[in-house]
């Protein structure tokens, strides 16, 4: 039986809201001020920047990976802050967030104003019903553009089919990085409290039914080491104890009864143990081993399941097979097939966004995600936790309906490039079936000028564009992409030219001399005194086609000259080898081989004459 019950009644003590914003707004630092101002923690001051940002990835890149669960006590009222990703590619975690929830904060920048990320969010939280209070931060920027940013996003609000009610937003105005906020732009600030205040004023009290049975829709699991497997959700209704009898209903109707052997509530950053919560908090419950995302912790007595989440399906896959290149097992510790499935199906039970699909080949499989950089997130942390494996190039998912229909899935593109380049990226665009959809000049105070500009395009089109581009523009393109919709597939191929690659020739370690003698060719990959085997890429080449070069040659003693005396060699510094940069360049020949220590590319196959002979049978 599956069905919600109308709530009766409305929880004055506490508040729960979501804060979404584009990347680099200033959400994760806004977060920090309230905690500081707050005084949620005695250690906080020692705790560094970015409090928030509690994995190595998150804060090296700069953005909210997963959903964060934090709270704050003000006025008497407890308010539940949950800090969400503003990439689409995690739009997992922030359509489960969003349900946590009765209300957002929506940060902007001042002078960016709204960015597609912002709009991927958005459109979730006002779909859910859910009111907002409009952010604009970053006010204290000499070149911010409050009235245009504010005219800007009641036009996205309107965009995105807001009620009346959502429409009539209020706005408070901030300094994240100054710890300011104030409802008057021409009065600054001087903490915090005008924004906790109007949290309390604007964002509705959880609705609930107190004397309704239990109900605890699970959006978020934790796995901790004394408690085990946490489900982490709102209650709806009714309350939950300590050693109380529960019933867990899970997929197609299944029932598991249990017992909570664990119970814990967030105070500050941390989980702290609670005896029992009512409706309207959000609750960690241990003691339910067989807990999964979507279901429902119910009453023993009387078990009704809530709705489950439906998440977005996965736009882009990859295969993801034991590594047996001639350096396998040299660094990692995670080496086999079994140790391959094992994580990747671990991962399934938090990841909601990803598929994982075994293929007739024990030691390969199909994961797809919602884009190149949930995907990556996933190798990088398989990776320093010391797995080693292979990686193919990405591709997106085609749907076929019955009629044998094709549609395939498009994403909303925003470039910001200075004017200097708009023709070479309009040109780039078109090559890659990119619909341009509005442009505009922005003038900055020095006297530059830069493109805005939104497009249409298919998400293969979005494939190895960003490192393109980056070349093309000398590394002064902006660009962010959301993913909009499936749409019908066009038969025609996109005009991207393909890379030929330098392909080591043979075993060795690489030398000063050779890589002198090759790099005229194209643009390296690696030094001097690197070791590299046969049929690993060691280089782009200049031509669209594959060179097999020796850069493991050393320069012998002559008549002529000695083989350690020569004129200095100027050796071109190799282009840095990231993940992104590497899931990017190969093609579908190639391979990205990943260890702990090392990121190298191969050709799938590494014999030469097996290449030559599979591109002749057109395999």
């Amino acid at each position: 039986m599956t069905q919600s019950r109308a709530p009766h009644d409305r929880r004055n003590d506490i508040r729960n809201i979501a804060i979404i914003a584009h990347v680099d707004h200033g959400k994760t630092t806004l977060v920090d001020a309230v905690l500081r101002q707050t005084h949620v923690h005695r250690k906080i001051d020692d705790m560094g920047e970015r409090i928030m940002d509690s994995m190595d990835q998150e804060r090296e890149r700069g953005i909210t990976i997963r959903a964060k669960n934090a709270s704050v006590v003000y006025k008497g009222v407890k308010i539940n802050i949950v800090d969400t990703p503003g990439h689409a590619d995690f739009g997992g975690e922030v359509e489960r967030t969003l349900r946590m929830v009765d209300g957002v904060l929506i940060l902007i920048d001042a002078k960016e104003g709204p960015m597609p990320q912002t709009t991927f969010v958005l459109r979730k939280a006002l779909a859910l019903g859910h009111k907002a209070i409009v952010v604009i931060n970053k006010i204290d920027r000499p070149d911010a553009v409050i009235d245009d940013v504010v005219n800007r996003t009641f036009d996205l609000f309107v965009h995105l089919g807001a009620t009346d009610e959502q429409l009539d937003f209020p706005i408070v105005y901030a300094a994240a990085i100054k710890g300011q906020a104030t409802l008057d732009v021409n009065k600054p600030g001087t903490d915090i409290t005008p924004l906790l205040d109007t949290v309390l004023e604007k964002i509705p009290a959880p609705a609930i039914n107190a004397e309704a049975p239990l109900q605890i829709l699970v959006l978020a699991l934790v796995q901790d080491p004394y408690k085990g497997k946490m489900g982490i959700g709102k209650i709806q209704s009714g309350s939950i104890a300590r050693r109380q009898a529960v019933m867990l209903l899970g997929k197609d109707g299944a029932q598991t009864a249990g017992k909570v052997s664990d119970l814990a509530v967030y105070s500050g950053l941390e989980r702290v143990d609670a005896d029992q919560a009512a409706a309207g908090e959000i609750v960690a419950v241990a003691g339910l081993d067989e807990v999964s995302i979507g279901d429902t912790i119910a009453d023993a007595e009387n078990p009704i399941a809530l709705p489950r989440v439906t998440i977005d399906e996965p736009t882009v896959q990859m295969s993801f097979s034991v590594n047996n290149s001639p350096f396998a097992g040299r660094e990692g510790k995670y080496l086999t097939s079994r140790h391959l499935r094992d994580r990747l199906f671990k991962e399934l039970e938090t990841n909601v966004s990803l598929r994982v699909h075994e293929t007739d080949s024990a030691d390969r499989f199909l994961v797809a995600g919602r884009g190149e950089l949930h995907l990556g997130v996933l190798i990088e942390q398989m990776r320093r936790e010391g797995y080693e494996l292979q990686v193919s190039q990405p591709e997106v998912i085609i749907h076929r309906d019955d009629n044998g229909k094709a549609t395939e899935p498009y994403e909303e593109l925003t470039i910001q490039v200075p004017e200097t380049y708009q023709g070479t990226v309009i040109e780039e665009m078109g090559k890659r079936r990119g619909e341009l959809r509005h442009m505009r000049l922005i003038h900055s105070d020095v006297g530059t000028s830069e493109m805005h500009l939104e497009y249409h395009i298919p998400t293969r089109g979005i494939m190895g564009l960003k490192n393109l581009l980056l070349a093309k523009t000398r590394g002064t393109i902006i660009m962010h992409h959301v993913f909009a919709a499936y749409e019908p597939a066009e038969e025609r191929d996109l005009m991207v030219a393909p890379h030929g690659s330098l392909v080591a020739h043979e075993d060795g370690s690489s030398t000063g001399y050779a890589i002198f003698m090759t790099q005229e060719r194209g643009t390296m990959f690696i030094g001097p005194g690197v070791e590299v085997y046969r049929g690993m890429v060691i280089g782009e080449n200049s031509r669209d086609e594959d060179l097999d070069v020796n850069v493991c040659k050393e320069k012998h003693l002559s008549n002529m000259r000695a083989s350690g005396t020569d004129e200095a060699l100027v050796l071109t510094p190799p282009r840095e080898m990231s993940l992104e940069f590497a899931l990017e360049y190969i093609g579908p020949d190639e391979l990205v081989e990943i260890t702990p220590l090392n990121l190298r590319l191969r050709k799938r196959l590494l014999n030469a004459d097996e290449r030559r002979r599979a591109k002749k049978s057109g395999k």
